[in-house]
């Protein structure tokens, strides 16, 4: 078993591993003592970074006991979809208290899809009023924003305001027909030059499931061979910037992306142009935008 690797999170200065405690996984887990387990797994694993939401089924329920017992060794990166300062207090209240926690390392605005959102994040009695003044009482490190469906809104997002992590789809899929919308390039350079710390999420993503019937829990339809899993994963981690990728949700998937995760080599530039054309002669597409009706 190789070691896994550790990346600085940007600004953050967070030492954190390649491969992010996905919440949404055993949240949602029919089965929650097998949900939990996977966790107990990948922290004995070395993996020490949460990321979690409300939304993610019964994540923050199933899984307090386990942030109690291993606090010292997480960055909980916790989201809300709230977009009001009230609405955004009493989520992240609860959010604490279910996982029986002081702080979390991040706090993050969860898939902001819209200049409307963020309009209303950033209104007199928005969403950010409430992450301010919890920074400033020592509830929340460091705010972040993520989002799955259009890059142009999270480069918006930070010309308003100087976000310390980002949370977006990096993934070769992407690249198969890149448009404003899914291109992660021209926003990765943004994070560099200004040390915001990036999470990669839908690494081992095909597509969408197009009609057929679903043999996973993810939303998307998830490559599920070890190859071109690797192929999606060492893309993802081999962009300049990226410092780790949350597993997929659902956690049958999750022993192979351990085991691509511990023997990861980061992708030449050739590797990279390589894995494009891999997925796409794999039949991959972009999830975002979505297909005209």
């Amino acid at each position: 078993m190789f070691k896994l690797e550790r990346r600085r999170l940007g600004r953050t200065g967070y030492q954190v591993s390649i491969l992010t405690i996905g919440g949404c996984g055993p949240g949602i887990c029919p089965d929650a003592e097998m949900g939990v387990k996977a966790v107990q797994d990948a922290i004995a694993r070395g993996l020490n970074m949460l990321d979690i939401a409300p939304s993610y089924g019964e994540a923050e329920l199933r899984l307090g006991k386990l942030v109690r017992e291993n606090r010292n060794k997480l960055v909980i990166t916790e989201k809300t979809m709230e977009r009001s300062r009230e609405g955004a207090w009493r989520e992240l209240k609860t959010s604490l208290e279910r996982l029986g926690a002081n702080y979390f390392d991040a706090y993050q605005f969860h898939a902001v899809g819209s200049l409307e959102e963020l309009d209303a994040i950033f209104s007199d009695n928005g969403a950010m009023k409430a992450f301010l003044e919890a920074k400033d009482m020592g509830l929340i490190k460091h705010i972040g924003i993520t989002a799955h469906k259009d890059m142009r809104v999270v480069m918006e997002a930070l010309k308003r305001f100087d976000f310390d992590t980002i949370l977006i789809p990096v993934t070769p899929i992407s690249l198969v027909h890149p448009t404003p919308e899914n291109d992660f390039r021209p926003l990765l350079k943004i994070a560099r030059d200004r040390d915001v710390g990036v999470i990669a999420i839908k690494a081992v993503a095909k597509g969408r499931w197009d009609g057929e019937p679903h043999h996973y829990q993810t939303w998307y339809h998830p490559f599920d061979d070890e190859e071109s899993m690797e192929v999606g994963m060492r893309f993802a981690l081999s962009q300049e910037g990226v410092a780790t990728y949350p597993m997929a949700c659902d956690v049958r998937l999750w022993p192979k992306i351990l085991k691509i995760g511990e023997s990861f080599r980061r992708m030449s530039d050739e590797e990279q142009r390589k894995a494009v054309e891999y997925v796409k002669a794999r039949g991959a597409s972009p999830l975002f935008p979505e297909p005209a009706q």
